[in-house]
């Protein structure tokens, strides 16, 4: 009987390195030659895996000690030993937790480093009673793996096992996670398979892990050809469902996959995910970010899908954002009249097949709306990509006002999707959130900023206004000012936010999954501009426009966005940049 080929490491210290003719263990400064195993496996099985430890494996004699692929922990960064981490040695509190559904759900979008002042794991457990108090239900975390230097978005992982030092390691992930669930909030992690960072990026010395034949926006794709590349990936979503207690992952960008199997990826951690959910006896969930607009991620597998939960849809962002702002320049001109928002609330894409003329192709697939639950798609009015791909990162805050981040609000949270908040849009944060690196290396810092002010100056903007990824001040400038939350028009956005939390828990029609129990009307001329949602038996009456108008629906306020709007049995008179939900 011949055995299968070993796809996981069967001893801690195991690891794969195909293109390895000799291989050390470095553990503490002692060095242990490895065996060669089959499948390009090699191993040092008389090692202790001791819990503190340093380690390393050196590649055919090289002087450098690398880091393992697979590190759970990195003290003193990325190209640096790894350390064994015991994650059976944290006391967890939540064994009575049952996980939460997506369906109905709330999701809270943020980055640890600017989210409080501290910018740490530990820190942001001090806020998650504001969350609650929002009615969130899922907390998403941008990445928090292993990157080169102290501060980034999180895209630039290099070690995907591993919890970045700077936010406070595996222990501090482990308590934010365990603090989450003590308050009811479910925790969703971002995490990127389709590329890896620029820097401290290894896994070429020990195997192919990366196909130079094929490249995304970041660099050379993943190499899914090769079964045990795919097995480190399952392994990792395993990681985080199981040892770290999460209850979801944010695939980012699915679209970079290269992947030609007959099974795809996607579809294998659905199923990975599905069974581990139903051994821990709790919802797991798996959310795509696609650019595709194609439905058969979140189609169940015996329909032909892959089986994922839900995926983004950004074109109720753009929709949203053009209808409030007017701005139609790139992307943003397919969606300059309000029937593209209508379409996305009652048909799910705009972009079914129709031509997109940023991508000068017809794009996207339809959703059958008579099938698919409206809570498989994730919509927001903001978040981290549509503000800090801007090239000042400037927030909807920046140009509309009151009124107008009102609507988007009532839009989102009362609209048939899933809705995601971005961290502080809900007191209308004044500070910017903007793309910002921390490359030690002096060249690739450089590279960085020239790139990006080339890439605006395409756009018209004026390269002196486009921030420096590399200043620190980019970084400092992107943390949210709690204080502001308290007063003005900040404080009173916040406790619409929270108004809306209720009204969205209280009345079932706003949570109502079926297409079929949604219709839109709109008016888009130059003297009114008006949208009328019926969900079931509530009507959402929005106002874009500056004037006052007058529509003929009426009933009981159950939650309005200026106090001046006035309703009747029968006709509702909107203030301008104002909106009502009636019942």
């Amino acid at each position: 009987m011949t055995s299968t080929p070993m796809s996981s490491p069967a001893h801690p210290f195991d690891i794969w390195a195909p293109l390895a003719s000799a291989m050390t263990l470095v553990v503490d400064g002692t060095e242990h030659p490895m065996v060669s195993a089959d499948g390009g496996w090699w191993t040092a099985r008389e090692v202790d895996a001791t819990p503190g430890a340093d380690y390393g494996y050196r590649v055919d004699g090289d002087e450098t000690v690398l880091p393992d692929p697979r590190s759970r922990r990195q003290p003193d960064g990325v190209h640096a030993l790894s350390r064994v981490d015991d994650p059976g040695a944290f006391a967890w509190t939540d064994s009575d937790w049952t996980g939460r559904q997506l369906g109905g759900g709330v999701i809270y979008e943020l980055h640890i480093g600017t989210f409080t002042p501290g910018g740490t794991l530990d820190s942001a457990i001090e806020k998650l009673d504001h969350l609650v108090s929002l009615g969130v239900d899922f907390v998403e975390v941008l990445p928090v793996n292993g990157f080169n230097g102290t501060h980034n978005w999180g895209y630039d992982g290099v070690l995907w096992y591993a919890v970045s030092e700077s936010y406070g390691g595996p222990e501090a992930y482990r308590r934010f996670v365990d603090a989450c669930h003590a308050r009811g909030l479910a925790v969703i992690q971002d995490v990127v398979y389709n590329h890896l960072g620029p820097s401290g990026n290894y896994l070429p010395r020990f195997g192919p892990f990366l196909h130079e034949a094929s490249a995304n926006t970041w660099g050379s794709s993943v190499n899914l050809d090769e079964p045990v590349v795919r097995r480190y990936i399952l392994d990792n979503l395993r990681l985080w469902l199981d040892d770290y207690h999460v209850d979801g992952l944010r695939l980012d960008a699915v679209h970079a996959l290269v992947d030609t199997s007959d099974t795809h990826i996607l579809q294998e951690m659905a199923e990975e995910t599905d069974a581990l959910s139903a051994h821990l006896r709790k919802p797991l969930t798996l959310i795509a970010e696609s650019d595709l607009n194609d439905p058969t991620l979140i189609t169940p597998r015996e329909a032909g899908g892959y089986g994922l939960l839900a995926q983004w849809s950004d074109d109720f962002h753009h929709a949203v954002h053009v209808a409030l702002s007017r701005e139609t320049t790139g992307y943003y001109g397919d969606f300059a009249k309000l029937e593209s928002l209508e379409k996305v609330l009652t048909r799910g894409f705009y972009h079914d097949g129709t031509y997109s003329s940023f991508r000068e192709r017809d794009h996207g697939k339809p959703i059958d709306t008579e099938s698919m639950p409206t809570w498989r798609l994730v919509v927001t009015n903001q978040n981290h990509d549509q503000i800090g791909n801007r090239a000042i990162g400037d927030r909807l805050a920046a140009t509309l006002d009151h009124g107008q981040l009102a609507i988007a609000a009532v839009l989102t949270l009362a609209g048939p999707f899933t809705p995601m908040l971005f961290m502080g849009e809900e007191w209308g944060a004044s500070t910017p959130w903007q793309f910002f690196t921390s490359h030690p290396e002096p060249e690739l810092g450089t590279a960085t900023a020239e790139g990006r002010i080339r890439e605006f100056e395409k756009m018209g903007w004026d390269p002196a206004v486009v921030p420096d990824p590399q200043d620190p001040a980019t970084f400092e400038n992107s943390k949210l000012d709690w204080a502001e939350a308290e007063s003005g028009d900040h404080a009173r956005l916040l406790a619409l936010y929270r108004e809306l939390a209720i009204v969205r828990r209280t009345v079932p029609d706003l949570t109502d999954p079926r297409f079929a129990e949604l219709s839109v009307e709109h008016v888009d001329t130059d003297a009114q501009r008006t949208m009328i949602i019926r969900r079931g038996a509530t009507t959402i009456a929005v106002n874009f426009g500056e004037s006052p108008v007058t529509l003929a629906v009426g009933g009981t306020t159950l939650l309005s966005t200026d106090a001046a709007a006035d309703v009747s049995a029968d006709s509702t008179t909107l203030p301008g940049h104002s909106a009502v939900i009636l019942g």
